[in-house]
C-alpha cells in the first residue's frame, strides 16, 4: 500500500494530517474541531476530493471534541464524495465526540468503523460496522 504523506495543518488547538492509502486518503484531526478550526480540516478534504479521492477515512481517534460547525465540515465532505462515487468513513471516534453524532443523528449517514485499518479494509461498506466477527 502506498502509505504517501501528504501534508499537515496546524492552529493551536487542532492538528491536521493527511496520508494516501491506496486509494484511500486518511485524514487524522488531532485536538478540537470547532468554528475556530473547521476551515483546517474542510481544506485538506477539499483538496483531497479536488485531486479524485472520493473515499476518504476520518481517523477521530485524536479527536477530542466536534461541535456543530466540525459536523457539518464533515457532512459536506461526505456530500461531495458521495456525488464521485465515493464516501465518508469515520473511523476510531472517542465517546464525546460519537455523543455528538448520535444526539444529531449523523451517525446514520456515515459508515463508522472502530478502527482506521477496518476503514480501509471495508470498501463498499454501508452504516455502521463494529468491526467483531460474529
Amino acid at each position: 500500500m502506498d502509505h504517501g504523506m501528504v501534508g499537515s495543518a496546524q492552529s493551536g488547538r487542532l492538528l491536521v494530517e493527511v496520508r494516501e492509502e491506496g486509494s484511500s486518503a486518511v485524514v487524522k484531526p488531532a485536538g478540537e474541531l470547532d468554528h475556530h478550526t473547521a476551515d483546517l480540516l474542510r481544506e485538506p478534504l477539499d483538496d483531497l476530493l479536488a485531486k479524485g479521492y472520493a473515499r476518504l477515512v476520518v481517523d477521530c481517534t485524536r479527536l477530542e471534541f466536534c461541535d456543530s460547525t466540525g459536523l457539518n465540515v464533515l457532512l459536506g465532505a461526505r456530500l461531495k464524495a458521495e456525488a464521485a462515487g465515493g464516501g465518508v468513513h469515520l473511523a476510531g471516534m472517542l465517546p464525546v465526540v460519537a455523543r455528538v453524532f448520535e444526539i444529531t443523528g449523523a451517525e446514520a449517514v456515515f459508515t463508522v468503523h472502530d478502527s482506521v485499518a477496518a476503514a480501509l479494509a471495508g470498501d463498499g461498506a454501508q452504516g455502521r460496522t463494529d468491526d467483531r466477527a460474529d
